[in-house]
């Protein structure tokens, strides 16, 4: 199978080295655009926070097992494109072969392959980088059936297994939990205090949970002004944080901060405002922002990083026990896919031999089909085609099943009757001459 990758993700590099070879759209256009015209017949380039990877079909026509200097050869091609040299080198690369990539591509799509086990967002990564491809003309049938088997994997991953239930971010557990004690949170409140990465991201958990009403609050104002601009919300005074209590149901607190921010007496005062309707807390920042001893406080939940680490570390597990089923997964697709490959190279090969023995059967006709009486002429027709059908049976038959067979055994076998029978474009220009 004519087809290698390199690429290098969180396994290989560290994020200071993977961010220096990060791809923007426009970059990966006349990347594999560039590619294309030097070194791929098709290719197409991934590209995100976690990884980045190059596919390609080499132009050179003939399947390769290993290529190592070609791997190489791209490894440098990436790093040089983004003038990365002083910061990235060969050994934080990794690089496939073959039904290899093909694997690799489908361990990605899974989410097996991701930094958080069940990743749902690299599929339409994978969707994105291949439709910039598209859109440059580096792709062609064969990217095209990888791509959409690809897709189908992620797809049948994410419906035949577990691989993506549960919560694996502090953030998104966060925000589980919140779901779990109020059933509807379209009709509750939640003050998120913080709006750096992690707050960040629990605000957008909560968007897409459909909270009622999100308030944000943070020590620099403009920092939750610019959050509830992109998501929705209000944002709140800092100063007036005990004051903003008295209107939430959920309370999630992410800010660095060398002290509590809210004690036990805060906590209290605010509960007999609200006359004790119950009032949900998650503290996620480090140090702890709120007082422990506020658990003690009636009808008030407090839940901090260790609990929410503890969820955590359970989906994890619960994911991790899922992926034998996906590995089942891509071994029935790899098989798939190998099996259509292995058509275009069978069928083409079959055509041409009929083609040859029939271009043999028809001149050998024509210089003797005077030897024989016109009402035998059809008779002969007749006669040395049913020779050709059966000469060729066996010999089709066996190129077309080949059970058992290793990939290596099977193009070997073809390159042989190819060459036997002069089937090769080379072969037959020779012949001609």
């Amino acid at each position: 199978m004519n087809l290698v990758a390199v690429g290098i993700n969180h396994r290989t590099a560290p994020l200071e080295v993977r961010e220096k070879v990060w791809y923007s759209d426009d970059e990966i256009r006349h990347a594999v655009a560039e590619l294309k015209n030097n070194l791929f017949s098709e290719c197409f380039l991934i590209s995100t926070c976690n990884r980045t990877e190059l596919y390609g079909v080499p132009n050179n026509g003939s399947p390769i097992a290993e290529d190592y200097a070609l791997a190489d050869q791209l490894k440098d091609f990436l790093i040089s494109f983004k003038s990365a040299s002083a910061f990235v080198e060969r050994k934080h690369f990794y690089h496939f072969f073959s039904v290899g990539t093909v694997q690799h591509l489908f361990k990605v799509a899974s989410g097996i392959d991701s930094m958080v086990i069940g990743d749902i967002q690299i599929l339409s990564q994978i969707k994105d980088g291949y439709t910039i491809a598209v859109e440059a003309k580096t792709t062609n049938t064969f990217t095209h059936r990888l791509v959409q088997a690809a897709y189908h994997v992620g797809k049948r991953t994410r419906t035949e297994t577990r691989i993506t239930e549960g919560a694996v971010s502090v953030s998104y557990a966060a925000v589980e939990l919140a779901n779990k004690i109020f059933s509807d949170l379209g009709k509750r409140s939640a003050l998120l205090i913080g709006a750096g990465e992690t707050g960040e991201l629990t605000a957008k958990h909560l968007v897409g949970r459909g909270i009622g009403k999100l308030l944000v609050t943070n020590r620099t104002r403009s920092k939750a002004e610019e959050l509830v601009a992109s998501l929705g919300g209000e944002a709140v005074n800092f100063e007036r944080l005990t004051q903003h209590l008295l209107h939430a149901d959920i309370i999630i607190s992410s800010v660095a901060a060398p002290q509590h921010i809210l004690t036990k007496n805060d906590i209290g005062r605010a509960m007999k405002e609200r006359a004790h309707r119950p009032l949900f807390i998650i503290d996620i920042g480090v140090p702890r922002n709120i007082e422990p001893s506020v658990n003690n406080v009636e009808n008030v939940f407090l839940h901090d990083m260790d609990a929410l680490s503890g969820i955590v570390d359970q989906n994890l597990q619960k994911r991790k026990a899922e992926i034998p089923k996906v590995n089942a997964i891509i071994f029935e697709e790899l098989t798939e896919f190998h099996n259509w490959h292995e058509s275009l190279q069978v069928n083409p090969t079959i055509a041409d031999l009929r083609d040859y023995f029939e271009a043999i059967r028809q001149e050998e006709v024509v210089k003797n089909i005077n030897r024989f009486s016109p009402e035998n002429r059809e008779l002969l027709e007749l006669v040395t085609k049913r020779i050709v059908n059966k000469l060729l049976h066996a010999p089709t038959t066996n190129l077309k099943n080949g059970s058992g067979e290793s990939f290596e055994e099977k193009h070997t076998k073809l390159h042989i009757v190819r060459t036997l029978f002069g089937l090769s474009k080379e072969a037959r220009h020779e012949e001609k001459e």
